[in-house]
């Protein structure tokens, strides 16, 4: 089942707040191995001019996966979700996440293509905090592999 391109263009609504913890972002870093002081030590990010720990520059990923769930299950889109291989990801911040944020994405379907008989699907999700300011874009490509 190829997917339609006349999709591109569609946002979804904004996500309810995620609120981004201290904790949540030491275990992020550690299972990624990044030891940089200021992922871990409140003081080492205040030392930086942070207000909190600093999250790793993938960590978005956490929310932004969480949030396409709009995309992938949209009945009308049709993506099975079995076939989806993760094709490509890319970040563009404003600012740094930090600890305490609370932060709303909103999904946007920027390309659909078709081709080999596979459907390749690009979306960016802007995060914001909950008052609106920009933190960071993230786009992500699947591709939905067809019948063999």
């Amino acid at each position: 089942m190829s997917l339609d391109p006349s999709f591109v263009g569609r946002s979804y609504p904004p996500t309810a707040p995620y609120q981004v913890g201290r904790e949540k972002i030491r275990e992020f870093a550690t299972a990624i191995g990044a030891t940089d002081p200021a992922y871990h030590d409140p003081e080492a990010a205040r030392a930086l001019g942070h207000p909190d720990v600093v999250a790793p520059p993938t960590f978005p990923v956490l929310v932004t996966m969480a949030a396409s769930r709009q995309i992938i299950e949209d009945p009308a889109l049709g993506v099975d979700y079995s076939r989806v291989v993760h094709g490509d990801q890319r970040f563009a911040y404003t600012r740094p996440v930090v600890a305490g944020d609370e932060l709303v994405c909103v999904n946007i379907i920027e390309e659909i293509t078709n081709r080999g008989g596979h459907g390749f699907l690009t979306t960016r999700t802007d995060v914001s905090t909950a008052d609106g300011e920009p933190v960071v874009a993230a786009w992500s490509k699947i591709v939905v592999r067809g019948e063999a």
